[in-house]
Parts: structure tokens; sequence; C-alpha cells
């Protein structure tokens, strides 16, 4: 055989596998052996000169072998010596055929043996479903999750094949697969197959990828004589069996992204639907695949679960109870349907007994012989595969009190630095333990708190991190008042203990926003025990803010706890301020006459401490009192003394105290007097850039001039006013303020303008449940003016 006759026997050896692989196209092989389709087409037709290199024969060898695995053909004789005998084979026959272009004529070797012809893999026709566990009864809701599932059967080619389905534990991540599986069973000709790879179960024994691969080439029909041995191959092998048909694999209960990625098949028809306590991220950006966070039910959503389950008769009978027993489930399916089970096994018991089981918080009456339908049990699948600084910040986070907490205060609750924080946080939120209700904000649903609460006996030290906790609420909400009304006394505050993070507020825009968020665990914190000393200082700080919103209900509880405390305490300084918190709360609301004594204490007690600014305050707020009958111009005297408090102090508050006086002076009609205080007051405040007592000097201007009879001006004061205070949050005011500019164009002779003015004033006050609405909505009602 001539040197030319050698090396066409070895490219049709080289063309024979092409076709045993499966013909792939030249277009596809050319960039792995860095050829061009022309140069490698002429390899395959023998119509060469001289050999290839062998690195174009070991790319082309390598390549054949890959493409004939993924589509399930056994490789045997050249394949055989294409994938582990290749440097036996291939290389000593290129190396043969190299030698007969430039040495003497070579000894042939013996032709390879024949490519057998591929088996087809077993395809039995199955009824569709076959192969998923049964759909669980009573399933609810779940309308968004079912729609973005129902994306994945899109056949114009394009969209991605894959969903990860993640959510708490009990959250019903399988529920949904199993029950969307069954729905679109029928859209899959080759079937459904589901495999349980245990990655959180009570049994600790998590399915390898090995067990995997097996199980699903059984599933899909392949013989035990066609499975080559190793995971190489064998995966090799189940990509190309899933490479021509349309199935719909379910891979519930994976544990990480490692047990799932060699399971996914290539390009094809097949669909993807993967279930997990973790977010399986990953996936999601490697592989793009669609995510599908469950979260807690819907009120609506847990009543229709437990009627499915129970009856809508029987859920109608006792809807309250329904609904108690939903909130105290936290609207987690798993609890829902223990829940449900435990009624519709006991006849006698009803709806409410079991609310009245759960109200104690524990979780006993959600309690199981089977680890899979034991809530507790269930959960602990999750905390056992945490790390341990992960597990120990989740067992202190039941120590947290309000309904969701910030990065800074969960670092103030461990002890630990803000970065290993987030660290952590991010680690119990992949895991679903914790839910991030906004941008770095965390909580834990009611079942999960129970549960961390159990274990919170465990941390290193409860009553250190809920002395830490208080410390950042205590030492942000200071900060935060700076920034809301820098005028304010500043209280001495201990500097912040080892392990307190505190947030920092920029701006009166971001303070109002903290406390809005914040507000909640602000009330609750003042609450918890071991913190007695700091209470009048929460009430004190964040008094500003409820002042601000109304929130005057919350306003008289904060300070009636630290009135309490500073009572038992013996505390004369901290007594003094929580009645004047106490006395704001009342006179806001309507009840002056409680409000009189409790500001009279407190300008006592601050005089009797020579704190003189503090003593000042209380003055001024006595001068918002009605003079009592047979006792004219006492409010004056106390505004008056108020302002040489502050003058003697030299504190620049003395220009709201000069306001104080011309308002005083307005109510007595002397308003050329209130234009002479108010407008000095209005002076100082715009020098000193103080917005909030420039509105209120602006109102007391506006007044004098509306009973001047100059209109023009008062509305230009008015309006004035309310700028600032719609920027500053004072909702009061800024009725207040919209009520006497109706009142001007009233008495303008505008009655179209004044209406839409005592209707948002009108607003504002029903909102806030103020006893001023009744005036205004007379107003309203007669079309009447303010009297003159």
């Amino acid at each position: 055989m001539t040197s030319q006759e050698l090396l066409v026997a070895f490219c049709g050896d080289l063309r024979q596998l092409w076709k045993y692989a499966g013909g792939p196209s030249l277009r596809s092989l050319a960039p792995e052996v860095g050829l061009s389709k022309s140069q490698l087409g002429a390899i395959l037709a023998g119509e060469v000169r001289r050999p290839p290199d062998w690195r174009v024969v070991h790319g082309l060898v390598s390549a054949m072998a890959r493409f004939a695995g993924s589509r399930g053909r056994t490789v045997a004789g050249v394949g055989a010596a294409a994938g582990g005998g290749l440097e036996e084979h291939w290389r000593h026959r290129h190396t043969t055929v190299e030698r007969a272009f430039t040495g003497p004529e070579p000894v042939l070797q013996p032709a390879p043996e024949p490519l057998p012809e591929p088996v087809p893999v077993t395809r039995t026709p199955a009824p569709p479903g076959a192969g998923l566990p049964p759909p669980a009864a009573g399933f609810a809701g779940r309308r968004e999750e079912l729609a973005a599932l129902d994306g994945l059967l899109s056949t114009d080619g394009a969209g991605t094949r894959i969903a990860v389905v993640s959510g708490t534990a009990g959250i019903g991540k399988t529920t949904l697969a199993v029950h969307w599986a069954h729905r679109v069973a029928h859209h899959f000709p080759d079937g459904v197959r589901y495999v349980n790879l245990r990655g959180f179960d009570p049994s600790g024994s998590t399915m390898d990828i090995r067990e995997a691969v097996r199980t699903l080439l059984d599933a899909l029909g392949v013989p035990g004589s066609r499975i080559p041995p190793g995971l190489p191959a064998q995966t090799a092998l189940y990509r190309g069996v899933l490479a021509t048909r349309r199935v719909l694999l379910v891979l519930d209960n994976a544990r990480d992204p490692g047990q799932v990625r060699g399971l996914l098949p290539g390009p094809g028809d097949s669909v993807v639907v993967v279930t997990s306590r973790t977010t399986l991220l990953p996936l999601i950006v490697v592989e793009g695949a669609v995510p599908v966070v469950l979260t807690l039910l819907t009120p609506g959503e847990a009543r229709d679960l437990l009627a499915r389950r129970l009856g809508d008769e029987r859920v109608a009978g006792e809807e309250r109870a329904a609904r108690e027993v939903a909130v105290r489930c936290a609207h987690l399916p798993l609890a829902l349907a223990v829940a449900a089970a435990r009624v519709a096994t006991r006849r006698v018991y009803t709806l409410a007994a079991l609310a009245a089981d759960l109200a104690d918080g524990s979780m006993d009456s959600l309690a199981s012989d089977d680890p899979h339908t034991d809530v507790r049990a269930v959960f602990s699948w999750s905390y056992a595969a945490l790390s341990d600084g992960a597990a120990r910040l989740f067992r202190l986070l039941a120590l947290h009190p309000g309904p969701t907490l910030g990065r800074a205060a969960a670092a103030s609750l461990s002890g630990r630095p803000p970065a290993e924080v987030r660290r952590l946080l991010d680690e119990l939120t992949d895991a679903h333990l914790v839910v991030e209700t906004a941008p770095a904000r965390y909580a834990l649903h009611d079942l999960m708190r129970a549960y961390a609460a159990e274990l919170s006996g465990r941390s290193d030290d409860p009553a250190g991190a809920l002395d830490r906790l208080r410390g950042h609420y205590l030492h942000s909400a200071a900060t935060a008042v700076v920034a809301l009304d820098a005028r304010r006394p500043r209280i001495d505050l201990e500097p912040a203990r080892p392990g307190v993070v505190v947030d920092v507020v920029a701006d009166h825009d971001a303070a109002m926003d903290w406390f809005a968020v914040e507000l909640p665990a602000l009330m609750a914190i003042a609450g918890t025990p071991g913190g007695a000393a700091r209470t009048w200082m929460l009430a004190t700080v964040v008094q500003p803010y409820l002042d601000r919103r109304g929130r005057w209900a919350d306003l008289i509880a904060l300070n009636e706890l630290a009135a309490r405390e500073a009572v038992r305490l013996g505390d004369p300084a901290a007594l003094a301020h929580a009645h004047l918190g106490l006395g704001l709360g009342h006179y806001r609301s309507g009840d002056a006459a409680t409000a009189g004594p409790l500001y009279e204490s407190a300008a006592e007690r601050f005089l009797e401490a020579g704190d003189r600014v503090n003593a000042a305050r209380s003055y001024i707020s006595l001068s918002s009192l009605r003079d009592p009958p047979g006792r004219p111009g006492r409010g004056l005297r106390h505004a008056r003394r108020g302002y040489e408090l502050y003058r003697d102090a030299g504190d620049p508050r003395q220009a709201s105290a000069l306001n104080a006086i011309g308002w005083l002076y307005a109510l007595a009609g002397e308003y050329g007097a209130t234009l002479e205080h108010s407008g000095r007051a209005l002076a100082m405040h715009r020098e000193s850039g103080d917005r909030i007592g420039e509105a209120a000097a602006w109102d007391s201007v506006g007044y004098a001039h509306h009973h001047l009879g100059r209109h023009d001006e008062a509305i230009a004061c008015y309006r004035g006013a309310l700028g600032r205070l719609r920027d500053l949050g004072f909702r009061y005011h800024e009725a207040e303020v919209l009520t006497h500019l109706g009142d001007t164009h009233r008495a303008a002779g505008d009655p179209d303008a004044a209406r839409p003015c005592w209707e948002e004033a009108l607003t504002i006050l029903d909102e806030l449940a103020h006893p001023d609405a009744d005036a205004v909505r007379g107003r309203l009602t007669t079309g009447g003016s303010a009297p003159r």
C-alpha cells in the first residue's frame, strides 16, 4: 500500500468515526480543531496530500467521542480507541502514516474493528404524570408562581427551560412543583421524571450525583447492559438520551448547585424544575434558571387551604377562628395542613379550640411523630445546615422585639463586625430562614421566630445581646433626631458600648424615613426588661417624630412607661422628661386639663435640677394652654418666663418663645403686638436657618394680617408656612395652617378657594383622629368663615 493509499485509509477511518458520532456539522467541529470547514471536509473526504497535524487528529477524535456519547451510543472499536485508547491506537496510526511520507514503506497495521450499530433506548409510553408523587390535597393560591412555571413551556426556541423553586421550610415548594407537573404532564410526550435529591432530609443521606444519574437513566428506560462504567460516560449517555426527547424533570429538595448541575440536560426540549430551601443562585447566574421564590400565603389563600381540607361550610361557620388559626400558623402551608389535619381527625375539636391551643406561641400543637410533617423537625433540617456563625445569629434574632430589623441592629445583637454579619444574613436569607422584606431589612415569620426562641437559650449571652440592641436604637434615634430638629436640647448619653453599631442618618428626609421604618422596634424595645434607665431617653428622642406624625397615643404610652420606670428608679430628671412628653401627648389629643399639671410638674422638677433650658420648654408648653376662668394673662406670663430662661441661657430658642408671646397677643386681639413679637421671631429664625420656627412665625404673622383685613399678606404668609411644614412632616400644624388659609380666603370673599383648604385640613385631622376635625367639618357644612 502506497503512502497515499495509507493516508486515504486513515482519513476513511476518521470519516467512519464521524458517521458513528451522528454526523455532527463541520461548522461545529471546525473551531475545536482550529481549521476551516472546507479544510476539515477535505480531511474526512481523504482529499489531502499530506497527513494532518497530530493536534488536529487528537482534537477531532476527542470531539467525535463526545458527540457519540451525547447520543447514547456505546463507544467500541474505533470509538474505544477514541476514548481510553487514544495514545495506543490513533497516535500510533498517525505516526505510521507520517513515516510513510518520510521513510520506507510501512508495515501495515490490522484494520480496526467495525463500529457496532447503535442500540436503541427503550421508550415505553406512559400515562401523563406517571413517576410523580400524587398531587397534594387542598392546593391553594400560587397563581403568579404557576404562571412563571408556565413560561417554561414555550416552544419558540427562546427562553430558559430551567426553574428554581425556593423558599423556607414548609412553604410548599414540592407541593407547587408536583402540582404544576401533573397539570402540564400532557405537554411532555416522553414523560415526567421525579427524583428526591434528599438535600434536606431527616435521614441525613443526601443523594450524590452518581446515584442521581443512575436513577434517572433507569427512569428513562436505558437497559442496565448499556450503561457504561464511570460518571462522565454515564452523564454523557444521560444527556444524549434527553437530547432527542421532551421530558419534564422534577429535581426535588436540592441542597446546593453542585448536586443539580450534573443533572441538567443539554440543548433540547426538556424542562427542569428544581426545588430547594436555598436560592441556588449559581444556577440562576450561570444557567439562566428562572427564580420562583415562594413567600407565605396571603390571608385569602390560607383560608382557601383550610376550606379545601375541612370543607367551606365548616370554615365559614368559624370564620374568625379560621383567620386566627391562619395567623398563628404564620400562613405557612405545612403548618396550616397540620392544623387542618388536627381538626379533621378529632370530631369534637373546633377551629376555635385549635386557635386557643396555638395562642401560647409554641409549636407543640403542630408536632407530629412523622419528621416530614413535624414543623419543628422540618425547620431543624435547615438550621442544621448553617455555619456556626449563622446559627448563632439566627438564635439571637429571636430576641429582637420588632417586626423587622436592619443590618446595624443585627450586628449589634450579635456583637460582630457589620461586614461579617452581612455575610451571615446572606446565608440565612439564602437558606430562607430569614426573609429580606426590603433592601437590607430582615424578618422571621412567627413560627420561625418561635423556633429560634426555643433555641435562643443556647446563645452566648441573651442579656448582653439585648443591651447592645437597646444601645443601637437609642444612639441611632439620637442621631436621627438631630437631623430632624437641631434646636432640641441634647441629652447626655453614655458612649455606645463595644459591639453596638449605630445607623448613620444623614439629613432630615433620611431621619423621617428612619423613624418611619424603625418606630415599631423603638416602641417594642422600650418595654423589654433590663433597660429601665434608658426608657426616658428613648421616649425623649422619639418624641419629635411622634409629634410631627400625630402619633400621640404612642407618645402617651411611651412616656407613661418612662414615668413608671423613673418613679421606680427614683430619678427626678427622668420623671421631668416623661411628664413633659406626657403633657404634649395629652395636649395634642385635646386633653388640656390633663396636660396642664404635667407641664407644671416638669417645669418645677427641671428648675430644681438646674436645667433652665428644659424648664423654658415646659413654660412655653404651659403658655399654649387656654387661660383658666378668672386668671387672664397667665399664658402670657408663662411665655415670658420661658423667653427669659432661654435668653439668660443664650439659647437660640428664645426666638420661638418670642413667637409664642406674639401668638398669645393675637388670641387677645392685640394684632400689632403680634406683628412686633412674631415679626422679630421670624427674622431671627430666618437668620439662623430654623425652618421649623420660621413656619410657626409665618402662621402667627399671617393670622395677624388676616384679622387686620390684609388678606393678600395673610395668604402669602400662610403659603410660606405650608411649604415648610409639608417639607418637615408636621401633619397637625399643616392642618392648622390650612384651616387658617381657608378662613382667609372665605373672609376675602372667595369661598371656592376656601373649600379645598378646609377639605385637605379635614382629611389630615380625621387621619389623626383630632377633635379639631369637628370645627373644620362645620365650616364645610355651613360655608362659614373663621370667627373674627
